[in-house]
């Protein structure tokens, strides 16, 4: 028998060679494709077969194994992205996941730029908001986030300058790059993994109380929450991502402090064991995740590319940052108070210190919400307004009103009924308008007319607390889901409170933010609390 030649890799074609590659490199799902690389590196017949740049297919097949591809496709409106575009953005992702690994940027650096470490957080934001597994475990597992984001806020050293700020007597930063890390530390932040007397744990409430309670100091949303419809704002910094670049920006910090800071406070500090946890940020199982109404984090990315571009369009973008029907139901909750002169105090100029010292007061409370929507047919958003009796139903939302009435103007009449709300405007001539209830509309068969798009948002509901019952009216901001709720107490004399914040989360839903007083101007600083609430399971 003649002797057999032995096979040489220079021999092999270059299909075979990329199936030999793609199971090197997805052997391990956890990190960069290492086990490529002696592959790649043996000689040049290999190197000119499996190169970035000449096979990048192989690259594109071994990004769709390590990292979530379809929300971003769903997001941009696309069926697949271009091979070479996936190939570039596994280069990209490995690299900064061996940035988070190596913990470049998470202590104060001179060599750290806040251009680069804000455009190195945004692309950390934006793996987390696309997350459906994947991208999750390879930030927890293999680059260890949750130490980068500790060592970046609570170390002494950190890159936040948070703690070195408040020991100086100083107001801790307020800039994108603390705003994307705050988001950051509440999207994966597990408060059962801080223990009581631990340094950093004791770090965390003082600097996140500041963030929290110093409303004075670090606005609840931005563009300012006094603007129901704002036309434009500072546009968010143009990121590559793919094969198109996006502009994102990340809402104010005071949310994710407030609902970082109240979880942990609750877990850690409370002394009453009766009073109701924030529940901490768990991935819901994949089988939850992929459904119709997107991941977790679905709304957060509508508001962050919403708050992104420079000019704000009136109506368009509601659905991306705000899921109608998402506050429908019954919510519980906590609201924090502090002693009025001491927050007399803090509006008078005293430093951090003061307000890490006060004492933080707290009380239950339930909401009973319901939604009512202004409904437009996608294919009539333009057209002339139908007319159903004297109602209105197809009409330009109820004008914008003061921000410390809930956006509504002066004197607006509001009837409510079983199918929803007659809202009539101080307006000579105008029709009423018809906003319905929530989920009364039929569901469109195929044949039928599209599903209707919601132009505006009003919420109607009552709760009670230890203070008493109250009413509670409010709206939806389009442009950032932002949410606005006046709360008039029926009897007594506890006044009028106005609750602002977001809903936060798609499926493990928190709505955080602060209330404020109604008789301060909305544009000066008034008494100001926190709030979180969650959905009655």
């Amino acid at each position: 028998m003649a002797p057999t030649t032995p096979i040489s890799l220079n021999d092999m074609p270059q299909e075979i060679l990329s199936e030999i590659a793609l199971f090197a490199a997805t052997e391990s799902f956890l990190g960069p494709p290492a086990g490529i690389l002696p592959l790649v590196k043996t000689n040049r017949w290999t190197y000119s077969s499996l190169s970035l740049i000449s096979n990048p297919y192989v690259y594109a097949k071994i990004y769709e194994s390590k990292f979530d591809v379809s929300p971003v496709s769903r997001r941009l409106g696309v069926d697949s992205f271009a091979t070479p575009a996936l190939a570039q953005e596994l280069k990209r992702k490995c690299i900064l996941l061996n940035r988070i690994r190596d913990r470049q940027g998470s202590r104060a650096d001179s060599s750290n730029r806040k251009e680069d470490l804000q455009q190195f957080l945004t692309q950390i934001y934006l793996m987390v908001v696309e997350n459906e597994g994947n991208n999750e475990r390879q930030l927890r597992e293999f680059a260890h986030i949750d130490e980068w984001l500790k060592e970046f806020w609570l170390d002494e050293h950190g890159a936040s300058g948070s703690w070195q700020a408040i020991q100086r007597g100083l107001w801790p930063d307020h800039s994108e790059v603390t705003c994307l890390a705050m988001w950051l530390y509440w999207f994966l932040l597990k408060p059962e993994q801080y223990k009581r007397e631990d340094q950093y744990t004791r770090r965390a409430l003082s600097i996140f109380k500041v963030y929290a309670l110093g409303a004075h100091w670090y606005p609840l949303v931005t563009p300012s929450w006094t603007e129901f419809r704002p036309s434009s704002h500072a546009r968010g910094a143009p990121l590559a991502m793919y094969d198109s670049k996006l502009g994102l920006k990340a809402p104010a910090l005071s949310v994710p402090a407030i609902l970082s800071f109240i979880s942990l406070y609750n877990l850690h500090e409370r002394k009453d064991y009766s009073m109701p946890l924030v529940p901490s940020h768990a991935s819901p199982p994949q089988s939850l995740l992929l459904n119709t109404i997107g991941n977790e984090w679905e709304c957060e990315w509508g508001r962050s590319t919403n708050l992104g571009t420079q000019k704000l369009p009136a109506h368009k973008e509601l659905l991306d940052a705000f899921r109608p029907g998402s506050l429908d139901g019954v919510w519980e909750g906590i609201f924090t108070y502090t002693e009025f002169t001491s927050y007399a105090a803090l509006l008078s100029g005293a430093p951090p210190h003061f307000l890490q010292n006060i004492l933080v007061a707290q009380h239950k409370q339930t909401w009973k919400l319901r939604e009512h929507h202004l409904l437009a047919s996608s294919d009539t958003f333009d057209s002339c307004p139908r007319q159903s009796g004297n109602v209105t139903t197809n009409l330009e939302p109820v004008a914008p009103g003061n921000a410390l009435h809930a956006y509504f103007p002066l004197e607006t009449q509001i009837e409510e009924t079983p199918q929803g709300l007659t809202i009539t405007e101080p307006v000579p001539g105008k029709q009423p308008l018809l906003y319905q209830r929530a989920g009364s509309q039929k569901k469109p068969h195929a044949a039928q007319e599209a599903k209707p798009r919601v132009l505006d948002i009003i919420i109607t509901g009552e709760g009670h607390s230890s203070w008493g019952e109250f009413r509670l009216i409010g709206r939806v901001r389009p442009c950032d889901g932002f949410i606005s709720l006046s709360k008039d107490y029926i009897n007594g004399d506890r006044g009028k409170w106005l609750y602002r914040g977001y809903l936060v989360g798609n499926h493990n839903s928190n709505l955080a933010g602060r209330w404020r007083d109604t008789l301060s101007p909305p544009s000066v600083p008034g008494y100001e609390g926190c709030f979180t609430m969650t959905r009655r399971r």
